[in-house]
């Protein structure tokens, strides 16, 4: 009997890695919190907004996303952007993120022969 509860733990610690790489990837334009929540759960990413706003500040921390608060509206917003040095990094990971894939494709296709 599988342990569901401990599937789902592994489960999420997979998507916790990829979070970097999801958002990174949504943000060659300008994206505030919640719009960029929005467009990754359209695109089938569901992050929570308790791990997503930690995770811009430290991002922009990082030098990898600038940032720009609009006070034009009722509601004042911070949309945030890749950074030269996150565009350069986005490709690095984006790259690695496919070495990735072939290599566990393999190990599981192989896995899948004997």
């Amino acid at each position: 009997m599988i342990d569901l509860t401990l599937l789902e733990n592994m489960k999420g610690e997979l998507r916790r890695g990829t979070q970097i790489l999801a958002v990174l990837s949504q943000l060659a334009r300008n994206q505030y919190g919640y719009s960029l929540l929005q467009r990754l759960e359209e695109k089938g990413v569901s992050i929570e907004a308790g791990t997503l706003y930690p995770l811009l500040r430290r991002l922009e921390s990082q030098g990898l996303l600038k940032s720009e608060w609009d006070t034009t509206e009722s509601r004042p917003r911070k949309y945030y952007l890749l950074s030269d040095t996150g565009t350069e990094v986005y490709e690095l990971l984006k790259e690695e993120w496919k070495a990735i894939v072939r290599e566990l494709d393999g190990l599981i296709e192989g896995a899948n022969t004997k």
